[in-house]
């Protein structure tokens, strides 16, 4: 389930790219709570703390505004692409027990049976659930699955008080049978046919009969 941080948040009004770069030299991040009707309000909040917190998806932190505590979810968390480091982060206003929608990651385990590739459909399934109370992912046992196998989001087993958002006919984990190396050289042969492609049996025998006056000479 999600964790609840409290991570002091100090209400800014310097805005803009520069002041968001002083920020982060500051080792603090950027951020924006809104939501419920009320006007945005822009923060600043600790860097490693908020790290830390957003390590698990759907985060729901509880921020110290000027002694004042707020429940947020985190929505969007922008990162640099090359350090991974936190630019800024979009935070919506919930209240204990309010119900909200997330994409929330499927994780898939176990082994499926041999001979077989299991392949995720969907990565993420929306779902609806407390604020408080959303999972970190949904799990899905593949283990001895034989090929054919055939997850659907409606197939989903999902903690008690979580709602399906998504198509409950939409394929979340395949198994099918795997490919052997003989049937991918006969699908690769079968398309190069198919494309006019052909190989020169004779350029071997041909080159050997280049190389051969060469070594004759080096001999002598």
């Amino acid at each position: 389930m999600s964790d609840q941080t409290l991570i002091p948040a100090e209400k800014r009004t310097e805005f803009g790219k520069g002041a968001a770069r002083r920020i982060r030299r500051d080792a603090k991040v950027p951020a924006v709570l809104y939501g419920h009707g009320t006007d945005p309000v822009h923060l600043t909040l600790p860097g490693h703390a908020t790290m830390m917190a957003l390590k698990v998806a759907n985060a729901v932190l509880t921020l110290d505004i000027e002694g004042e505590e707020q429940l947020a979810l985190a929505k969007d968390v922008q990162r640099d692409p090359i350090k991974r480091t936190i630019e800024h982060v979009d935070l919506v206003i919930v209240r204990k027990g309010e119900k909200v929608s997330v994409d929330v990651p499927v994780h898939v385990e176990g082994e499926a049976a041999p001979e077989t590739f299991v392949s995720v459909e969907h990565a993420e399934v929306t779902i609806e659930a407390e604020a408080t109370h959303i999972p970190e992912s949904i799990v899905v046992s593949v283990e001895g699955a034989e090929a054919g196998t055939q997850v659907l989001a409606g197939q989903l087993e999902l903690p008690s008080g979580v709602t399906l958002v998504t198509d409950a006919e939409a394929l979340v984990v395949n198994v099918t049978q795997a490919v052997s190396a003989e049937a991918l050289e006969a699908e690769l042969a079968e398309a190069e046919a198919e494309a006019g492609i052909e190989h020169d049996e004779t350029e071997a025998p041909a080159e050997e009969a280049a190389e051969a006056p060469a070594e004759e000479s080096t001999e002598e």
